[in-house]
C-alpha cells in the first residue's frame, strides 16, 4: 500500500486523537505503584480513554484482549494484563496504548520504574527514551525514513545494549498500522523519502542484553530470549517542512 500523506483536517484530528493519548499516559503514569496488578491498569486505562468519548485502538485488534499493553521487565511488547501479575518494587512496567478518536488513531508508549529501581534499569529507560530522539532528528522532509532507523540503533548500540529486530514502528492513521513499516536497525537501504503530512509511529524497543527476542504461548506476549530487561518508548510523529510535530508528547516534556 503507498504511504498516506494526511491533510490539514486528518492532521487536526490525529492531533486530538494524540493529545488524549498523552493525558492517558498521564494519568496511568501517575497511578503506578507496587501491589498494583496489570489488569488494574487496563481497567484504568480503558476507563479513561472512555472518559474522553474515545475507543481503545488496541482491543480485539486481531484478538488482542485488552486496551492497554503492559509489559513487565523481561517483556519487550504486547503484555497481556492480568489479575495475577502484580507490580513490585523494583520492577520496570512498559504501558502501550492507542486511542480512535473520530476515526484516526494515535499510538505511543512508555516505560516506567515502580518504586526505586536499579542504576542499570534506570538507564536503559534513558537510553531507550534518547533513541526516540536521536530518531527524530532525521524524521524531515527531505530525508529517507531509514536514517531515522539508523540513529535510534547506533545510540542503544554505543550502550552496549540490543536493539529489537522482530518488530518495528509503522505508519499510522485512520488504520492503526500502515505502511511504511519503521526497523529500528541499520538498514544498508535508504527507505522512502520523507514528506510532509506522513503520519509515523516512531517507536524504539531495546534490550538490556541480546536483541533476540521470542513469543510466550499465549501467541502475545514478547519477551527477550536471554530475559534481559527491555525498554520501550514511542509517540505519533508528523513530518512537516521543518521539524517533526509529536502529537502524543506536549512541548513542556519534548525536549530529548
Amino acid at each position: 500500500m503507498p504511504i498516506t500523506i494526511k491533510s490539514a483536517r486528518e492532521l487536526k484530528l490525529m492531533e486530538e486523537s494524540g493529545r488524549i493519548l498523552e493525558a492517558v499516559h498521564d494519568e496511568l503514569g501517575k497511578a503506578l505503584r507496587p501491589g498494583m496488578s496489570t489488569l488494574d491498569i487496563d481497567r484504568m486505562g480503558e476507563e479513561i480513554i472512555r472518559s474522553y468519548g474515545c475507543i481503545p485502538s488496541f482491543l480485539n485488534y486481531n484478538g488482542y484482549p485488552a486496551s492497554i499493553c503492559v509489559s513487565v521487565n523481561e517483556e519487550v511488547v504486547h503484555g497481556i494484563p492480568s489479575k495475577k501479575r502484580i507490580l513490585r518494587e523494583g520492577d520496570i512496567v512498559s504501558l502501550d496504548a492507542g486511542v480512535i478518536y473520530k476515526g484516526y488513531h494515535s499510538d505511543a508508549a512508555r516505560t516506567y520504574g515502580i518504586g526505586e529501581i536499579s542504576k542499570e534499569a534506570e538507564q536503559l529507560i534513558r537510553v531507550t527514551r534518547e533513541c526516540f530522539f536521536e530518531g527524530i532528528k532525521y524524521a524531515k522532509s527531505g530525508n529517507h525514513l531509514f536514517d531515522i532507523s539508523r540513529a535510534v540503533a547506533r545510540h542503544a548500540e554505543k550502550h552496549g545494549y540490543g536493539v529489537v529486530r522482530d518488530l518495528c514502528g509503522h505508519g499510522i492513521g485512520t488504520k492503526l498500522h500502515e505502511d511504511p513499516q519503521i526497523p529500528n536497525y541499520e538498514m544498508e537501504r535508504k527507505g522512502p523519502l520523507l514528506k510532509p503530512g506522513m503520519t509515523l509511529a516512531i517507536e524504539p524497543m531495546v534490550n538490556m542484553g541480546t536483541w533476540e527476542v521470542e513469543w510466550l504461548d499465549d501467541d502475545w506476549t514478547v519477551v527477550s530470549k536471554d530475559h534481559s530487561l527491555s525498554a520501550h518508548y514511542e509517540n505519533t510523529v508528523v513530518i512537516t517542512d521543518g521539524d517533526p510535530k509529536l502529537l502524543t508528547l506536549g512541548v513542556r516534556q519534548s525536549k530529548g
